[in-house]
């Protein structure tokens, strides 16, 4: 694909993710209108989402659709739209990128592209349509929409429990996490909710737990719960201050799920990156766990394949069909807290049930992704990866949204995770040295 990645189209926002590229995705949606005549528009809280959304309505209008411009909404509630009204979505976002970065994710009732949707568009990219005889489109509302998305929430009620703080990562939960996560836990601390249009992820949100686990400790919360830029991937500081990722919550949620007949056919999806300890202690429970490539799209397709219901990936991207179709990271929150609410025990508590792998990941900045693919490192890796057998794992692949090669460790102790990942890194970048 030249512009579709793991996660829609990303890049820099008007040097790669341009007005005409915006003008002609919303222009290709035209081979789209047999699916129905009209889309619905989110973004999240980038300076550059408005001139992005203002030209995909354009070309969309122009190529006969009718337009619902939600304005700034999480990636969920883009989802959930979708699928409510059976049509496509578009949410421009770029997730946990920095704020000088943009993309064009797009759903078709609720679900992402499929590489022939894609190939469609990145025709009409690069060589644009003619819709000289199309009749124009005219923006609309969908009145009640956010509500009834609200309404997914409201199935719990549970008594004000738990102390929590919230890292709204100045991004696209700054108004469905507020509007519901409060109705079910005293919510005595948010930071991360005044963006400004340059100060999303920045030193805030998921990918940046520092500032959370600060309030969790000085304020002696019970927890501390992270959103991404655009709502779909939610990680938690414990009352100890300590992380709390994908791989744990989905333990968690798969335990109660279990217990509670809701686990469909037994089985959880997880990535290749997920800890060596979750999978170990969900086959302790007699859970069936599939391992894909990094990615959602993986991670459908095995719940597909699999019949399953739940499944995700460390990085807090976590997708349970017993409450959407899509991952949500403000949904999860919830669904933690009504299963925290039931159990009576601290997250704390849960990490005693698992023993967890050393691991460590090492992103290597400004060099060719390629080099991933190298004879001599793939065999460095496969070297390794023998050696250690199901004992520990060893991964190197190259990001799908960043310029940036990946190299991940995970062994029975730390010393010989260092030393693996040490003398990987070390060969890659002698290698991208001799380039």
């Amino acid at each position: 694909m030249k512009y579709f990645g793991t996660d829609g189209i990303r890049g820099e926002a008007f040097h790669f993710i341009t007005p005409l590229l915006s003008y002609r995705v919303g222009r290709s949606l035209y081979h789209f209108k047999h699916i129905n005549n009209k889309i619905i528009i989110c973004r999240d809280t980038r300076e550059s989402g408005e001139m992005i959304v203002e030209n995909i309505k354009k070309g969309a209008l122009e190529a006969g659709l009718d337009v619902c411009d939600l304005g700034v909404y999480a990636t969920p509630i883009l989802a959930f739209a979708s699928i409510e009204n059976n049509c496509l979505g578009i949410m421009v976002t770029a997730s946990h990128n920095p704020y000088h970065d943009n993309g064009i994710k797009i759903f078709n009732k609720g679900q992402k592209t499929l590489p022939e949707e894609e190939i469609i568009i990145e025709d009409v990219i690069d060589n644009g349509i003619n819709l000289a005889d199309v009749k124009e489109g005219k923006e609309i509302e969908i009145p009640g929409l956010i509500n009834r998305y609200y309404e997914l929430f409201l199935d719990l009620r549970i008594d004000k429990l738990l102390n929590i703080a919230l890292d709204l990562a100045n991004g696209a939960t700054i108004t469905s996490a507020k509007a519901m996560l409060k109705k079910f836990a005293n919510v005595v601390s948010i930071i991360g909710d005044k963006p400004d249009g340059k100060n999303i992820n920045k030193d805030c949100g998921s990918t940046h737990l520092e500032a959370i686990k600060k309030v969790v400790i000085e304020q002696k919360l019970d927890l501390g719960i992270a959103f991404d830029g655009d709502g779909d991937r939610v990680l938690v500081i414990d009352d100890q201050g300590d992380i709390f990722d994908g791989d744990l919550l989905i333990y968690l949620f798969a335990k109660y799920m279990k217990e509670h007949g809701y686990l469909k056919n037994n089985v959880v999806v997880l990535s290749k990156m997920s800890n060596l300890g979750i999978i170990k202690a969900l086959e302790k429970l007699e859970i069936k766990v599939i391992q894909t490539e990094v990615g959602d799209k993986y991670i459908f397709k095995a719940l597909k394949d699999e019949e399953g219901c739940l499944g995700g990936e460390n990085s807090g991207h976590i997708i349970n069909y017993n409450l959407l179709k899509s991952g949500d990271g403000v949904l999860n929150a919830w669904y933690l807290l009504k299963i925290l609410y039931e159990y009576k025990v601290r997250l704390s508590d849960i990490k005693k049930e698992i023993h967890m792998y050393p691991d460590k990941m090492i992103n290597i900045k400004n060099i060719n992704k390629d080099i991933s693919k190298d004879k001599d490192i793939v065999a460095l890796v496969k070297h390794y990866q023998d050696s250690l057998g199901n004992n520990g794992k060893v991964i190197v692949r190259p990001s799908g949204t960043e310029p940036l090669i990946r190299v991940s460790v995970s062994a029975a102790d730390n010393a010989t995770v260092e030393r693996i990942i040490n003398d990987i890194v070390e060969n890659i970048k002698n290698k991208g040295k001799g380039e």
